[in-house]
């Protein structure tokens, strides 16, 4: 009697891709818990890779790569957040939400690319050619040095990077990929992490760019194996609402660049615009006429500063409990500056409903919009209007004190550039900034704050 071979299967950590023989409540590597989930293993008749002999060298007769010839996109908001260029062997993670426009933007990178003389191969898991045709005329992507692969098989793509020299290859995306030394489906802990090493360990011997197109999970991390995060060069993300027109492109981690560069982009019909100006489109018409409740602050995305409007609206509550609605910042963080206010300055915000939210869409956590906010919500209280050439930044304490920010010479800047005449701003700064094109009113705590401004 002929019996079936029995199917070896393993434990592997959804957080760090770490293996066990059993199941167990907690991971012995990374630490968390529940997160083992059973997989097949490697097939017995899988080819093993051949051992390789590691190289040893002394420090000083290392090849820096700071002198190397790396690759400039032309789309400067892209190029900025890889820390100025691509440099060869180099592998990103691009993570991003569903229909976040993921897809489009290495779509209309590898254009750049291609435009540059570049040889590109663009390997897609999730569409059809004809799909990718389709989305290229939108875009109106030419592609003359593209050239585009539907893959699914890791195999397969390594022999077609393998016949031709390319400097860069985008894969979208990484979850779709499998590989036939495992029995388990692609996009579980073992293929993903399988497939991508494998994949990087490829653009590092062959010297070409490589790029990972990644799902996220519902907590907004990349799906799958934290150690993906570990394993390649840089890792950025691209984030925004889908029903506002701007993403932002953010680095959380780079290894040849900084990660406090953000770059901006506008979802148009034609595709992924670059704002030059940031400040200029989160900026409604607020010049045009004096609103309660409305005041423009400045923030630091990176070494950036954005012009951002915030408002608020304050009524009476109609029922018991008075609502607390934010939008574009931490609700937590609005009722404990109510209870601030309320303490320190003696407005009654216990019986009143209120309503804050960062115009545009961005969702920001940044000290700097304390004293902005709670000086909006006292401008909708009272029902008097704010001067819109006055801008206001400020972190507020427990205490109703005033604290300095960073990057307080940025955002006077960045003031001034945009036509205001006016900022108010902790006092602590006011002489470290010395003569400034515009006005600097220094303040200490959030009433004197308010009785500058009302």
């Amino acid at each position: 009697m002929i019996t079936g071979k029995k199917t070896k299967t393993a434990f592997f950590c959804t957080q760090c891709g770490a293996e066990h023989a059993r199941w167990q409540g907690q991971c012995r590597e990374c630490g968390q818990w529940n997160t083992l989930v059973e997989e097949k293993v490697k097939s017995s008749h899988a080819k093993t890779s051949r051992r390789q002999t590691a190289d040893s060298v002394k420090l000083p007769e290392i090849e820096d790569l700071s002198s190397a010839q790396g690759y400039r996109s032309g789309i400067a908001e892209f190029d900025r957040v890889l820390g100025g260029q691509l440099l060869p062997g180099m592998t990103i993670l691009l993570g991003g939400e569903p229909g976040i426009g993921k897809s489009t933007l290495i779509l209309q990178a590898a254009e750049a690319f291609s435009r540059q003389g570049l040889n590109i191969l663009y390997v897609t898991g999730e569409e059809s050619l004809s799909q990718l045709k389709l989305r290229a005329e939108r875009l109106n992507v030419e592609g003359s040095n593209v050239t585009a692969l539907n893959a699914n098989l890791l195999e397969d793509i390594t022999e077609a990077v393998s016949h031709d020299s390319y400097h860069v290859v985008l894969l979208d995306s990484i979850q779709t990929v499998s590989s036939a030394q495992f029995d388990s489906p692609p996009g579980t802990v073992a293929q993903v992490r399988e497939t991508a090493h494998q994949l990087i360990q490829l653009a590092k011997a062959r010297g070409f760019a490589l790029f990972l197109v990644g799902h996220v999970t519902k907590d907004g991390m990349v799906a799958g194996p934290k150690l993906l995060e570990h394993m390649v060069d840089t890792v950025i993300y691209f984030e925004g609402d889908s029903t506002q027109l701007y993403r932002m492109l953010r680095a959380t981690k780079n290894r040849f660049g900084s990660v406090a560069e953000i770059g901006l982009f506008e979802m148009m019909p034609q595709g992924l615009i670059e704002v030059g100006n940031p400040s200029s489109l989160f900026l409604s018409e607020h010049y045009r006429d004096r609103r309660s409740g409305s005041i423009v602050t400045a923030v630091c995305e990176g070494n950036r500063p954005i012009l951002v409007e915030v408002q608020a609206l304050v009524t009476s509550a109609n029922y018991g409990t008075p609502q607390r609605v934010a939008g574009g910042i931490d609700n937590k963080r609005l009722a404990l500056l109510l209870a601030i206010l309320e303490k320190r300055c003696g407005y009654p915000m216990g019986v009143n409903d209120v309503f804050v939210s960062v115009a545009g869409g961005l969702k920001l956590s940044e000290p700097a919009l304390d004293l902005p906010l709670l000086v909006a919500i006292v401008s909708s209280l009272l029902d008097k209007p704010i001067d819109p050439q006055t801008l206001i930044v400020g972190e507020v304490g427990l205490s109703g004190e005033v604290r300095g920010v960073t990057q307080a010479d940025r955002r006077v800047n960045e003031a001034a550039k945009m036509g205001f005449k006016r900022v108010v701003l902790p006092r602590s700064h006011v002489d470290k900034l010395g003569a400034a094109t515009i006005s600097l009113e220094g303040v200490d705590s959030i009433q004197q704050a308010l009785d500058e401004v009302l």
